[in-house]
């Protein structure tokens, strides 16, 4: 066998993924709409597909929040996979 295990010559540095994970909210800024959805998901036996509104509310927190607390880097609704929830607002509010 004339492989060599060269395990020192790559170094590997680690990298947080770009979804999926972010700071916890040491402060409590969004408690409350945290709170909020695991109460639904409680109350819905976890169909977390129930509690879609409330886990956008929480996201949305927790994107304003961003500037004090780097909560969650904005990052458009849609592509977080709540599209139809905000088509279903825009055609609920009344044309001017």
């Amino acid at each position: 066998m004339s492989t060599a295990m060269n395990f020192g010559s790559k170094s590997f540095t680690p990298r947080p993924p770009d979804k999926g994970a972010f700071p916890l909210d040491h402060f409590g800024e969004c408690s409350a709409f945290k709170e909020r959805f695991m109460e639904c998901l409680r109350g819905s036996g976890y169909d977390s597909g129930a509690c879609r509104q409330r886990a956008m509310a929480y996201l949305e927190c927790r994107m304003e929040r961003r500037r004090r607390g780097q909560l969650m880097a904005n990052e458009p609704l849609e592509k977080l996979g709540f599209k139809d929830l905000i088509d279903e607002k825009s055609e609920a509010k009344p044309e001017k």
